[in-house]
């Protein structure tokens, strides 16, 4: 395994790279690289025009890896996204096409554009790594990103993601609109999608599966084993949530502040790192009764800091 050391300056070169294209988002641009470390997919949602696809699209030209795109529409099908089986002729068999899912980042733009039915071909994607055309099981590259973008459901045409595909979102991220100093750099030209193609791999897979192996070695003190615990519990006993944290969602918080504590440089996981990626790893995952974020952060405040 490389140095442990060098490994997290290619990550934070990796991080100041993507914040030439998307000034101003240091928050948003780390949470993508943890989804990254952390062996999950993220959703980006948001309004257009406010760089979604353009973050995903700098992820993908900042690593030694192929890129795939599938712009989700209403009349979008399963198979435009997983692949089909075509008669062959001159073999007398099927031959099978893979479809745009078939590639090591995969950026499913405007999920929430597509049917239900087109929605539900990345579940199997997401959650088993593979896909299953005509009884045939098909693995599909390894490692496995999906960045996803989505409009919010004030906007017109869209259709709501369901809950079990939501919960296979490491993430859920908002990117919002620039500060005046950030936008003027998009302006004139600092900044923004116009700028991707100067931009250079900086990190291979086997960097990131090295990163990867790195987080998940990281100690875990057992009294923040407890606080993460205690915040899990207090969210299932109904006062704050009408549905609580899955087991699923605890463990993606345990990585995911594992990886923001390894991003920073630390060797030890902390109370603030849990607290950093309290909302975005688990807000999209529970449901409440008024505002799900103020009842997230209502049981995080209910739940004492380990000293």
């Amino acid at each position: 395994m490389p140095d442990i050391s060098t490994l997290q300056n290619t990550f934070r070169h990796l991080e100041q790279q993507l914040l030439q294209i998307l000034a101003g988002k240091p928050d948003a641009v780390r949470q993508v690289i943890i989804c990254l470390l952390g062996g999950g997919h993220v959703l980006i949602e948001d309004v257009p025009g406010v760089g979604k696809t353009t973050l995903a699209q700098a992820l993908a030209a900042s690593l030694h890896t192929d890129f795939g795109r599938i712009q989700f529409t209403a009349d979008l099908l399963p198979a435009d996204i997983v692949g089909v089986e075509i008669f062959d002729p001159a073999k007398q068999s099927f031959t099978f096409h893979p479809g745009p899912i078939f590639h090591h980042i995969v950026l499913a733009d405007e999920i929430n554009r597509a049917t239900p039915k087109a929605q539900s071909a990345l579940l199997e994607a997401m959650a088993e790594q593979q896909v299953s055309i005509e009884r045939e099981t098909h693995m599909l590259p390894q490692p496995f990103f999906v960045i996803a973008t989505q409009n919010p459901l004030e906007q017109i045409g869209t259709f709501p993601l369901p809950e079990s595909q939501l919960d296979r979102f490491f993430m859920r991220i908002m990117l919002g609109y620039p500060g005046r100093d950030d936008e003027r750099k998009v302006l004139t030209g600092e900044a923004g999608r116009q700028n991707l193609t100067s931009l250079t791999a900086i990190a291979s897979w086997e960097q990131v599966e090295a990163a990867r192996q790195s987080i998940r070695q990281m100690a875990t003190p057992d009294v923040l084993m407890d606080y993460i615990l205690d915040l899990l519990e207090e969210s299932r006993n109904g006062e704050w949530l009408q549905q609580g944290i899955s087991p699923r969602a605890g463990q993606h918080l345990l990585i995911a502040a594992k990886a923001h504590a390894w991003l920073s440089g630390s060797d030890l996981v902390t109370a603030a790192d849990v607290q950093q990626v309290w909302h975005v790893c688990l807000t999209h995952r529970v449901m409440a009764r008024g505002d799900t974020a103020a009842a997230m952060q209502a049981v995080l405040e209910h739940v004492p800091v380990p000293g």
